[in-house]
């Protein structure tokens, strides 16, 4: 698998070969309970940054409109309605 803003190697398009070898080459040197905290820290902050764009495309929702969009743009429609039948889809 490929992901489209993946480049080649799993290096990201938007990393050049030579910083993409350098990171590498961090995070063996790291034991891995720290390269756990760095994936945690990454994930947090990948959250937050989704939180903020569907602030600023829906600057009317409530916290809790955000969290739901939220759940629906990294789950997707159909997981998101599997999970809760009930509810209503919140647009990102």
């Amino acid at each position: 698998m490929n992901p489209q803003w993946m480049a080649d190697a799993g290096r990201p398009a938007d990393t050049d070969e030579a910083a993409h070898e350098r990171q590498t080459e961090a995070y063996r040197r790291m034991s891995g309970g720290d390269r756990v905290a760095v994936s945690f820290r990454l994930n947090e902050l990948a959250r937050r940054a989704a939180e903020a764009g569907i602030r600023s495309r829906h600057p009317d929702y409530s916290e809790e409109e955000v969290r739901w969009a939220l759940r629906r743009l990294w789950l997707g429609d159909e997981l998101t309605r599997e999970a809760w039948p009930d509810r209503e889809l919140v647009r990102p």
